[in-house]
């Protein structure tokens, strides 16, 4: 999810009552919930595609979930030290408690890959143990129905607070709330997935993407062999599946294994592609794209270009 979903939950995490358990409790929390996508830095070293197969992996792994939050912890009851020694530490802040920094620090973390589970990009929730990738499908990457849920409840427990009411109760609600919007998108998404089987046979892959926005929305894409295509549902016409061709010429999926060992941007993309097909470009050669992303508008984002192999255009469907 974005950066933002996460700060709202370490956020709405806070305002359900643990930032009562020690001083810098909420950027324990708000930060701790950002840790993961410190592989963001990856973009200073990694070119082309090889971002694709590093991102949501090592750093979102069991090791750095333990270690990350540790430095964060030891970085914030630093500088709480540091505060008091220049005398500028705030009156109201709550004593420090490195082990409640800690724990803190742990859960906000833990909540960033759970979070990050519920699109179609995927995470390896057990690097460097297990390289295998796992996907939600539940929502997009930018909800602002999940933002707004998160915004309200934090804002109202803030003005509790404020007034000295009770304001551990609109936490809860917000959680509440947020985890039954996901689980009506969860919903959502295996109704989508089970209609996708039954109308195109269960021995295809199947992929139900959620939308932005019109989260009650699911795009579809049905793969078989070399192929992947959109699915449209019509209604009331006839109730059948249909499904869309995603180029307009596809090509074979060539045989990259050699290819694979040479060249690290078709490596780490068909480490992370999901759902590959090939494109033929202008001048005849590939375009290796994934269905998840494929954006006729954007055309270089999410692919990997070929010209040394040929185009072996697949039958018109």
């Amino acid at each position: 999810m974005d950066n933002l979903t996460h700060s709202l939950v370490g956020a709405v995490l806070g305002q359900a009552g643990l930032k009562k358990k020690t001083g810098l409790a909420m950027p324990a929390l708000i930060i701790g919930a950002n840790l993961p996508d410190v592989d963001a830095a990856c973009f200073f070293w990694l070119e082309g595609t090889e971002h694709l197969g590093f991102r949501r992996g090592i750093t979102h792994g069991p090791p750095a979930l333990v270690i990350l939050p540790l430095i964060l912890a030891a970085l914030l009851w630093a500088f709480d030290r540091w505060q008091e020694k220049r005398g500028k530490r705030p009156e109201g802040r709550r004593p420090v408690h490195f082990g409640w920094l800690y724990g803190l620090s742990f859960i906000g973390a833990l909540s960033h890959p759970l979070f990050d589970w519920l699109n179609v990009y995927g995470i390896r929730f057990f690097e460097p143990f297990s390289s295998a990738w796992f996907y939600g499908d539940t929502l997009f990457i930018i909800d602002v129905w999940l933002w707004a849920i998160l915004i309200v409840s934090v804002w109202w427990s803030l003005r509790s607070e404020k007034k000295g009411g009770n304001w551990t109760r609109p936490g809860w609600i917000g959680i509440a709330a947020g985890l039954a919007y996901i689980g009506m998108n969860w919903a959502i998404t295996g109704a989508a997935v089970s209609d996708y089987r039954a109308g195109v046979g269960s021995s295809s892959q199947v992929i139900a993407s959620p939308m932005p926005f019109y989260f009650w929305q699911r795009e579809g894409f049905v793969g078989a062999d070399d192929r992947w295509a959109q699915l449209f549902q019509l209604y009331p016409e006839d109730g059948h599946l249909h499904a869309k061709p995603l180029a307009d010429v596809e090509c074979k999926l060539p045989d990259l294994a050699e290819e694979r060992i040479a060249n690290s941007q078709l490596d780490a993309f068909l480490f992370w592609s999901r759902a590959p097909f090939a494109e033929r470009a202008a001048d005849g050669s590939v375009i290796l794209r994934d269905a998840r992303f494929y954006d006729p508008r954007a055309r270089d984002n999410f692919s990997i270009a070929l010209p040394d192999v040929e185009c072996e255009e697949l039958p018109a469907e």
